[in-house]
């Protein structure tokens, strides 16, 4: 991890551009970017660990990061996956408590710090400002419910089905830099590479999808959609 030297004025302007911080004026934002630093971070570097003490609040300006809990075997369950413009780790800043996941880059990025203190004390005197939090917590309790359903409810075929309807073309046909393997599949699906695999090939005799050169080319979006089971 690297701090790199900003600005009050780009301080400023990441406040200003991250929905939390939407709601407050100019001279607020500049007050609060006193507490805000930028980090860079390599692939596969962590950024916070789940059960220590929680510095603040984070927001990728570039890059993407996992959010991701170990299995006492050390089978990973990857929760989120967040890119530009994205925040994390609220919750030990608002409960005073440990961080609640594992945090690491998936490739080089940055990301803005806003310290602990200075968030809770903005939260107590600008209630516009704990609304926008309040509004964030709620899309992401929607988001876990979500996941639950689905690691419940659904068979690895379809939870894969699921997954590959909601990545960016670029993670699903490999024309990106960083391109989504068996493994990271494996992790945002909560199972492990060899029964990927399979579900892969179920999918791909089905005539649903063609797996080529480690990429994923969606044939049939009708029938994908179906083996998804999303509801109309």
């Amino acid at each position: 991890m690297q701090f790199l030297v900003t600005s009050l004025e780009e301080r400023t302007q990441a406040l200003r551009d991250a929905e939390y911080f939407r709601s407050l004026d100019d001279a607020v934002l500049a007050e609060l970017a006193k507490g805000v630093s930028l980090r860079h971070y390599e692939t596969g570097e962590i950024v916070c660990w789940f059960d220590e003490d929680c510095q603040g609040l984070y927001i990728v300006r570039r890059g993407s990061v996992k959010l991701f809990r170990l299995s006492a075997k050390g089978r990973e369950l990857i929760i989120q996956v967040f890119s530009e413009g994205a925040t994390f780790n609220e919750v030990p800043v608002l409960d005073r408590g440990k961080n609640a996941v594992n945090v690491a880059a998936l490739e080089p990025c940055d990301v803005w710090m806003v310290d602990k203190d200075v968030l809770r004390d903005a939260i107590r005197r600008y209630p516009e400002l704990a609304e926008s939090v309040i509004l964030n917590l709620a899309s992401t309790l929607r988001m876990l419910v979500t996941k639950v359903e689905e690691l419940s409810f659904f068979q690895v075929t379809n939870r894969l089905a699921r997954l590959i309807c909601e990545l960016p073309t670029d993670e699903s046909s490999g024309k990106a830099t960083r391109r989504i393997t068996q493994d990271q599949l494996a992790g945002r699906l909560g199972t492990v590479r060899e029964v990927v695999a399979r579900s892969l090939r179920e999918l791909e005799r089905s005539g649903a999808i063609q797996v080529e050169r480690r990429q994923i080319y969606v044939l049939n979006e009708c029938l994908l959609m179906d083996w998804a089971q999303v509801p109309e």
